[in-house]
C-alpha cells in the first residue's frame, strides 16, 4: 500500500481558494458582522512583524467569535453543494485512480481544517490535514492558526503523519500546484505538478516530473487575505 498526498486549492479545486469561497458564503448567510470585519482588518497590523509577507495567509480572524460547531455545519453544507462545478477533473480522476488501487489518500492543504475534513469525506480520502484555527470555549479566536500546512511546515506535517501511520514518504506520490509545494514534492517518490505556477513549472520541467495540465491566468485579488496555502 502506497500513499498519495493531494493539495486542495489549485490542485483538486480550480480557481479561487476554497477559503475565499467559503468566506463569501459566510457573508451571504449573515455570519460576518462588525466584530469579524474589524478583527480581520486588525490582524495584519498586529502580526506583520512576526509573519512579514505571509501575514495574510495566517489571517483567520474573520472567524472571530463564531461558534466552531456552527461553522463546521455551514462548511459541510457548502462543500456538498458549492464545489460541484469547481473540481479540477483530471486531478480528481487521479485521486480516484489511487483510491481504486488501494493507496492511502491524504489531503494536505492550508485551507481550514473544517473545510478540508468535508472535502476528504466527499472524495473518499483517508485523512485531511488543514489549517487548525485557534479557538477557545467553542468559539474561534482572532489569533494565528495553531497549524498551517504551508511550505516547509507542509513537509514536516507529512513526515509526522507518515511516521505515525508507518508509511514511507519517499515512496509516496504528491500533487501540488505552487512553488510553496516544492519542499514536499522534492521528498516524495512521485511528484506531480498540477497546473503549476512558473517556478514550479520550471522545477518540474528540469527534474522531469509529471506535469498535469497548464495554468491559465486568474487573479488572487480580494478585500480579505484569504489566500491559497
Amino acid at each position: 500500500m502506497r500513499l498519495a498526498i493531494f493539495d486542495i486549492d489549485g490542485t483538486l479545486v480550480s480557481g479561487a481558494s476554497t477559503e475565499r469561497r467559503f468566506y463569501l458564503q459566510l457573508l451571504r448567510s449573515g455570519n460576518q458582522g462588525p466584530r469579524q470585519v474589524l478583527a480581520a482588518a486588525c490582524f495584519p497590523l498586529r502580526w506583520a512583524p512576526v509573519y512579514g509577507s505571509q501575514v495574510f495567509k495566517k489571517n483567520k480572524a474573520y472567524l472571530y467569535r463564531l461558534r466552531v460547531a456552527k461553522v463546521a455545519a455551514l462548511a459541510s453544507a457548502w462543500v456538498r453543494r458549492g464545489l460541484t462545478a469547481h473540481w479540477y477533473e483530471p486531478c480528481l480522476q487521479r485521486l480516484r485512480w489511487h483510491r481504486e488501487r488501494g493507496d492511502r489518500i491524504l489531503l494536505l492543504s492550508g485551507t481550514p481544517q473544517f473545510i478540508a475534513d468535508q472535502i476528504a469525506r466527499l472524495v473518499g480520502a483517508d485523512a485531511a490535514i488543514g489549517s487548525l484555527c485557534a479557538r477557545d470555549d467553542g468559539r474561534f479566536r482572532a489569533a494565528p492558526p495553531l497549524r498551517h500546512p504551508f511550505g516547509d511546515e507542509k513537509l514536516r506535517l507529512a513526515e509526522d503523519w507518515c511516521r505515525e501511520q508507518g508509511l514511507e514518504l519517499a515512496s509516496a506520490a504528491a500533487y501540488g500546484d505552487s512553488r510553496h509545494d516544492l519542499p514536499l514534492l522534492t521528498r516524495v517518490g512521485r511528484p506531480v505538478a498540477v497546473r503549476p505556477d512558473a517556478e514550479l513549472q520550471a522545477a518540474a520541467t528540469e527534474a522531469g516530473w509529471e506535469i498535469l495540465g497548464r495554468r491559465s491566468g486568474w487573479s488572487m485579488a480580494g478585500l480579505l487575505p484569504l489566500s491559497r496555502g
